[in-house]
């Protein structure tokens, strides 16, 4: 296998789950919001290419052909996600998914609705990578939040307690000793954009 499918120097892929349907904003699906004038998804991208991530998987659910149509994503791995209206843990499922036939060793999961979370959040837990079996969050003021990275080695435990929108929630509660907690409250805030009121965080 060529330098060009390998990234040794970059163990750490990048997963978006960008898949919602945005039911509580109308059915606009989150996507597609727009931020500084581009939608929403390519903000997260970026991000998480600043961040130093090389590889990039983005998993698409409400409007897939849609988002594919009306953002810019070179480069990226797009994964549809059929089932996206099961909730955010299908999105993980299908993501860890895809990245299993790659070269990844670890996984930093990032959300598309949060854009308060920049590129040096995603430096500082993609540094706390040490192998296979890595287990990191970020963290703000002393709670858990994203990005997260998962080690290539517990993806399938990860995968298989995925459901509804719990995502990686019951996993991460039960392995909590092991989680590298990531200070980030200085860098970012983990808002979410859920609801009308919070489109004012959108520029």
């Amino acid at each position: 296998m060529n330098a060009t499918t390998r990234h040794p120097a970059s163990p750490v892929a990048g997963l978006l789950l960008a898949a919602g349907g945005g039911r509580r904003l109308g059915g606009r699906p989150k996507a597609l919001l727009t931020h500084r004038g581009r939608p929403l998804v390519e903000h997260a991208v970026r991000t998480l290419r600043e961040g130093g991530c090389e590889v990039i998987h983005v998993v698409l659910g409400a409007s897939a052909a849609l988002v594919r149509e009306r953002a810019s994503l070179p480069g990226c791995v797009l994964v549809d996600n059929p089932a996206w209206e099961e909730g955010m843990g299908s999105s993980l499922r299908v993501g860890l998914a895809s990245l299993a036939g790659t070269d990844a060793d670890a996984a930093l999961v990032s959300l598309v609705d949060q854009p308060g979370i920049g590129a040096e959040a995603v430096t500082r837990v993609r540094s706390a990578y040490r192998s296979r079996t890595s287990l990191a969050a970020a963290s703000y003021d002393g709670r858990r939040g994203h990005p997260v990275l998962f080690g290539a080695d517990r993806w399938p435990a990860i995968a298989a307690g995925a459901v509804g929108d719990q995502g990686a929630r019951d996993y991460l509660r039960a392995h909590r000793d092991a989680i590298s907690l990531v200070d980030c409250s200085d860098v970012a805030e983990p808002y979410d954009i859920d609801t009308e009121a919070d489109l004012t965080h959108l520029e």
